[in-house]
């Protein structure tokens, strides 16, 4: 049975990239904290572009064109910095957490290629208008205390 792929509006894609980019940051989260950095400073570069990357697109989440727009920009950056993991974790080190932190690297990129794939970048007004109105029911924001972006 072939599966049909489901179709994202721009603020769905927003909402599942945030929940891919939570991914992205724990690998960040545990690599940084990794004693083994000391011993290999070149694994600091994941650590460093999936933080410009996120915070690139915080400021855009209420803003789901813009926001797949950065992305688009940023997604060349952060894919060879997780080909550049792949090739240096081991180096680092064999322990399963590393392996693990591969590829969930080399999946969180994947996820979000598939999803920049089914938007390529049309203008706003070509879009249809459920598409440009955020649904009620989808909440991409980091946290309901963070004050608006100014």
């Amino acid at each position: 049975m072939k599966e049909t792929a489901q179709v994202l509006t721009p603020f769905e894609a927003v909402a599942r990239s945030q929940v891919i980019f939570a991914h992205a940051w724990m690998v960040r989260t545990f690599v940084k904290h990794s004693e083994v950095v000391e011993d290999f400073p070149e694994l600091m570069q994941i650590v460093r572009t999936v933080f410009d990357t996120s915070r690139a697109l915080e400021p855009k989440v209420d803003e789901p064109l813009a926001y797949l727009a950065m992305l688009r920009k940023k997604i060349a950056k952060l894919k060879a910095a997780a080909v550049q993991f792949r090739q240096d974790a081991p180096q680092a080190s064999d322990h399963t957490n590393f392996q693990q932190a591969v590829i969930s690297m080399d999946g969180c990129v994947a996820e979000l290629e598939a999803i920049l794939a089914s938007f390529p970048t049309p203008s706003i007004s070509a879009m249809p208008a459920n598409f440009r109105t955020p649904p009620n029911s989808v909440n991409i924001s980091h946290s309901e205390a963070s004050p608006p972006a100014e």
